[in-house]
């Protein structure tokens, strides 16, 4: 495939979510903004959580990870479907009841200013990180089979993509994201779906003969009985119970989607539908990574070096022209759930939890929009800054950095939440941010040396339930004599 066909790709699929925007921001403001003027409709809203919550990460990391880990990510995704349950029935009805627009203003409620800055923080170090990671994968790929080849440096990719986003989400915000995931949604499902009927037809395989190959090739071992292995698979299920409840429940991009809706049981509709077609979905990705590597060994051809790299390979190299259209169409669709969800989240965090936006009585709405712009134009450049920089560092499946990485920052999010949940003590808010640091410095350590204390065990993304446990702990040891009244 050309360069230039496979801008033009991109270029038609933005103008469709740049449609969509110019009919979703007309009359908008700041609550348009912020919570979609509480009007967005359940199942829309659960539809397009599929693709938001898929982006790049699992169209391409996922398919490239089978070849290591085969089918073990699967007790994953079986505990993200209980880490869904948790946040329908625990946090959704605690958001909806305080009425939040920013999810970290419980904090403020419960425990005091320096704990609710602490938790605003800590979402927007993780979810700057998280983005910054999904963006750059999808990019990353647009530079090797476009832009390279016009000779386009890899920051003026970025600036374009990072333009693209903060035209879109500049007005609307999440009322325009709401129904852009859905297109996003459906491009990326279909794509996959399509690649795995065209390797089919291409190796000359039914569905059910790729399926006896790939298992006796033994790329579809679900569980891992070793204890002592990253992927065993009761760590698998409570990281995927705990990451959910975290990077969706206590994430205020996704939960900024959730609060949209018109009421809690609509919101909690919405999750316990997405969460059953999510783990059928994320079953698709891992059959499709088990075929990718099945065409690998019946073709004959090299493996790339990154397993990321993967799909793109034979979907853009091997499989012809059709192929790589359906490839490239799931890519962009792919790419701008990464970005518009993580910038207008973001805009919303810092306004109301360290601006304080929302209990300003001194500015006009016109002037407060004015501020909204500004830290929306703030936080696209930060995030065009750390793309560059995992450009420069990146050396291994991103999904596994990515997850890795929140089990470091989300921790503290996780203890603070549970000790605010599940106990009635109040604590010496001014000591909060030292127990939030802490506790991840804490948990590398235990890391880095895990073999050595726990005689050759090796932590993975389980890492992220000992961080809220240290957190949870530290808590505890600064609380106060009284009791809350909460």
């Amino acid at each position: 495939m050309s360069p230039f066909f496979i801008f033009s790709c991109f270029l038609g699929y933005t103008l469709l979510l740049f449609i969509i925007t110019w009919i979703t921001s007309r009359k908008s403001n700041n609550e348009t903004f912020f919570i979609g003027n509480k009007a967005s409709p359940w199942y829309v809203v659960a539809y397009g959580m599929i693709g938001a919550s898929l982006s790049g990460v699992t169209f391409m990391s996922v398919p490239g990870w089978v070849g290591t880990t085969q089918w073990t990510y699967l007790m994953v995704v079986f505990g993200y479907l209980f880490g869904y349950i948790v946040i329908a029935t625990i946090l959704l009805p605690l958001y909806y009841r305080l009425n939040l627009t920013s999810i970290y203003t419980y904090l403020e409620q419960r425990f005091g200013f320096w704990t609710h800055k602490t938790g605003a923080f800590f979402f927007i170090l993780s979810r700057t990180i998280g983005a910054s990671l999904r963006m750059f994968l999808v990019v990353n790929v647009l530079q090797i089979f476009i832009f390279d080849a016009w000779g386009i440096p890899f920051w003026v990719s970025v600036c374009i993509f990072i333009l693209l986003i903060i035209l879109y989400t500049f007005k609307g915000g999440i009322r325009t994201i709401v129904w852009t995931d859905t297109l996003q949604t459906t491009f990326m499902l279909a794509s996959v779906i399509l690649t795995v009927f065209l390797i089919g037809k291409d190796l000359q395989l039914s569905f059910q003969q790729m399926f006896d190959h790939v298992t006796d090739m033994g790329l579809t071992r679900v569980i891992s009985t070793d204890w002592h292995d990253r992927q065993f698979f009761v760590k698998q299920f409570f990281s995927g119970m705990f990451i959910t409840i975290v990077m969706t429940g206590l994430d205020q991009e996704m939960m900024q989607k959730n609060l949209s809706c018109r009421t809690l049981r609509e919101s909690q509709k919405n999750m316990f539908s997405f969460s059953f077609v999510l783990v059928l979905v994320n079953m698709i990705f891992l059959f499709l990574g088990a075929i990718l590597f099945l065409y690998t060994a019946q073709t004959g051809m090299d493996m790339p070096l990154r397993s990321d790299d993967l799909f793109p390979v034979i979907s853009l190299q091997q499989l012809g022209p059709l192929a790589g259209l359906v490839f490239m169409i799931g890519l962009i669709s792919a790419a701008y759930p990464s970005a518009d969800g993580a910038l207008t989240s973001l805009t919303t965090s810092f306004s109301i939890d360290f601006l304080g936006m929302n209990k300003r009585k001194d500015i006009t709405e016109k002037e407060k929009i004015s501020i909204r712009y500004l830290v929306h134009l703030g936080f696209a450049l930060i995030l065009l800054s750390m793309i560059i920089l995992f450009r420069a560092i990146n050396d291994q499946a991103v999904i596994d950095k990515l997850f890795t990485i929140a089990g470091y920052t989300y921790g503290p999010l996780l203890g603070l939440y549970s000790f605010g949940l599940f106990t009635k003590l109040r604590v010496k808010d001014r000591y909060v941010p030292l127990v939030a640091v802490v506790a991840p410095l804490l948990c590398y350590f235990i890391s880095r040396h895990s073999e050595f204390l726990f005689g050759g065990y090796k932590f993975g993304f389980e890492l992220l339930i000992v961080n809220g446990l240290i957190t949870f702990v530290g808590l505890w040891t600064i609380r106060k004599k009284k009791s809350s009244s909460q």
